[in-house]
């Protein structure tokens, strides 16, 4: 028999109902130092977290449940609130194993923390995730309907200690229809008073992080580069235009969706780019010989196996965690002298544009676009830059650094809510939402 960290999440949500379980947790105690599940039969993956050296970093609360229509299991990752409520998008994705989903949630999830902290923002690191389920179709409206409702309703059970928003899989539809349900969540369409698609300010961000490298490394620009892009969706498309604007010698492109491929063929072809359809796991396009390699899909593709395998002077993309191990592969990468931005740092607008949006709007809203620029000390362009330095100068590859500088900012605390994600967290164990 698998065990329940082999077992797909199909296998998994048959394994709950069999025990009768719908909602469940997992909450850190930090006063017994331990993860305590809210059923004694989860124990298990309670364990497997606890010994987990990796991913696993005192995560707050983990939040599940099993959605009454069409067996979807859904979760809200909260790694960490001492600078606010979590924040961050919900990812719609299919895993192989729950382990998979698991690893995911929680590499997400610490990301977060420390985007939201390098970006000066008051807000937590969380992460959703959902499983897409083999008897799903995921071009089902209805289906999606269902789905996303059933998400917000879950939002308002965990009663705020996460915001959610809009990531890999999802659409400003889908998050329609989570707020139909919640208030807990942002990237709301605009003519719901939201932010919408934040995949435009975020494109920008990624390129403003390749600015800095490149002025870095040889004081150039992107003019006459080569650019090798995993990923022509959400975020790959406005790069990939902003790219060709910025006078970029050839783009080489791919992903494993056509309708992506013909989108983006149709709204900014040219002969500098190049696309390819390609499967789910085919990595091929990270050996491309190129200037800049951006990595605009999943996240973990950077690993012993495709590291030493890499054709590029440096790796600047918009995808969540992209190193498999964020110190191992970070170093493998400064061994190599691959200039490696790291991602939570550049992929930061899409948090930014929507994690304040109750605070109403203004157009060409001063407070977003000074991370855009060049010259504010906590601008994409300007701490990126920073990083490579101080990367160089001690001798530190850049991530280290700035896991380093994002992990102090992590642990100041909110200025007027204090601990109230914790607190939140305590009443949901204490009031057993699960039961509700």
């Amino acid at each position: 028999m698998a065990t329940l960290l082999q077992m797909s999440p199909e296998a998994f949500i048959r394994f709950l109902k069999q025990n009768k379980i719908r909602r469940f947790h997992f909450v850190f105690n930090f006063a017994e130092n331990k993860v305590i599940p809210s059923h004694k039969v989860l124990q298990p993956i309670a364990d497997f977290l606890m010994a987990d050296q990796r991913d696993f970093d005192k995560h707050e609360g983990i939040f599940f449940q099993i959605t009454n229509k069409h067996d979807a299991l859904q979760a809200g990752f909260v790694h960490k609130t001492n600078r606010g409520n979590a924040a961050g998008g919900t990812r719609f994705w299919p895993y192989r194993s729950m382990e998979d989903f698991l690893r995911d949630g929680l590499r997400l999830s610490k990301g977060m923390t420390r985007k939201n902290a390098l970006a000066g923002l008051w807000w937590g690191g969380g992460k959703g995730v959902v499983a897409q389920s083999e008897n799903l179709d995921i071009h089902n409206q209805e289906q999606r309907r269902d789905i996303f409702k059933e998400y917000g309703e879950l939002m308002s059970a965990i009663r705020g200690v996460y915001i959610t928003a809009e990531d890999v899989g999802t659409n400003p539809q889908d998050i329609a229809h989570i707020f139909s349900e919640t208030r807990f969540s942002t990237c709301i369409p605009p003519a719901l008073g939201g932010s919408g698609n934040p995949s435009e300010p975020t494109a920008t961000g990624v390129i403003r992080g390749m600015e800095a490298a490149l002025r870095f490394m040889d004081g150039g620009t992107i003019e006459g580069r080569t650019i090798a892009i995993q990923g022509m969706g959400h975020v790959g498309e406005p790069l990939i235009r902003m790219l060709l604007e910025k006078g970029a010698k050839k783009i080489i492109a791919c992903d494993i969706k056509q309708e992506n491929i013909d989108f983006v063929l149709k709204s900014c072809g040219s002969d500098r780019l190049e696309s390819s359809l390609v499967e789910i796991g085919d990595n091929s396009i990270l050996f491309t010989e190129c200037d800049v390699l951006a990595p605009c899909a999943t996240g973990a593709i950077l690993n012993p196996d495709t590291i030493p395998r890499l054709n590029t002077k440096i790796v600047c993309g918009a995808a969540n965690n992209q190193l498999e191990d964020g110190l191992r592969d970070d170093d493998a990468l400064f061994a190599r002298g691959i200039l490696y931005v790291p991602d939570f740092l550049v992929n930061r607008m899409g948090i930014v544009n929507c994690a304040n949006e109750q605070y109403g709007y203004i157009p060409n809203d001063p407070y977003k676009l000074r991370h855009l620029e060049t010259e504010w000390e906590h601008s994409i362009f300007h701490v990126t830059f920073k990083i490579l330095q101080i990367s160089r100068e001690q001798g530190e590859p850049p991530a280290h650094t700035a896991i380093r500088l994002a992990d102090v900012q992590a642990e100041h605390v909110h200025p007027i809510f204090g601990h109230r994600g914790l607190d939140i967290i305590k009443s949901l164990v204490e009031d057993k939402w699960f039961e509700e």
